[in-house]
């Protein structure tokens, strides 16, 4: 299935309910969901996978509401977006996740903890700003796409977020 594209695999999944072909489609997308959730949940892998598991079982659910209007990978970003909003507001937190982050001996590194530290520095919005474009390489209309914010928005919370990971990783001794 390596061959077909994302839109044929959508069309079979859609049509006739193929599992291989959704299975194609998380095999694809997997790293870069689980990615942004663990950008966004400061290194909870526990978290992040659950997460990641709700966006491909909603994805799934509506993939017959996929448009085409966006590419797949924006599309199911915008579900794990959402994803992570409704859980967010499911635990009343409006700033920042409450919770220290549980990491494994491997994802230990204090290179790791130095990034997730300056991240937990962001507001919500910022941090996933900065994630979809430094993280996951988006431009600032494809983050306008997943988010449901404005551009300049976007560049509001891309800016602020830099200058406050900037000053902290330099607080911490990493100069350039």
């Amino acid at each position: 299935m390596a061959s077909f594209t994302d839109i044929s695999l959508v069309a079979q999944v859609a049509i006739s309910g193929n599992r291989r072909a959704f299975d194609e489609l998380v095999r694809r997308y997997q790293s870069p969901v689980r990615r942004f959730f663990l950008s966004q949940t400061l290194g909870d892998s526990q978290l992040s996978d659950d997460l990641a598991q709700d966006t491909f079982i909603k994805a799934y659910s509506n993939i017959r509401s996929f448009r085409g209007l966006a590419s797949f990978q924006t599309w199911l970003m915008r579900i794990a977006y959402n994803v992570f909003y409704d859980y967010t507001r499911s635990k009343h937190q409006t700033e920042d996740v409450d919770a220290a982050p549980q990491r494994s001996a491997s994802e230990n590194s204090s290179l790791k903890m130095d990034l997730y530290a300056a991240l937990a520095l962001l507001k919500p919005d910022e941090r996933t700003c900065i994630t979809l474009q430094l993280i996951d390489g988006y431009d600032i209309a494809g983050i306008a796409k997943i988010t449901g914010l404005k551009e300049g928005t976007v560049k509001s919370h891309l800016s602020r977020g830099k200058e406050k990971l900037a000053t902290y990783l330099r607080q911490n001794g990493y100069d350039r």
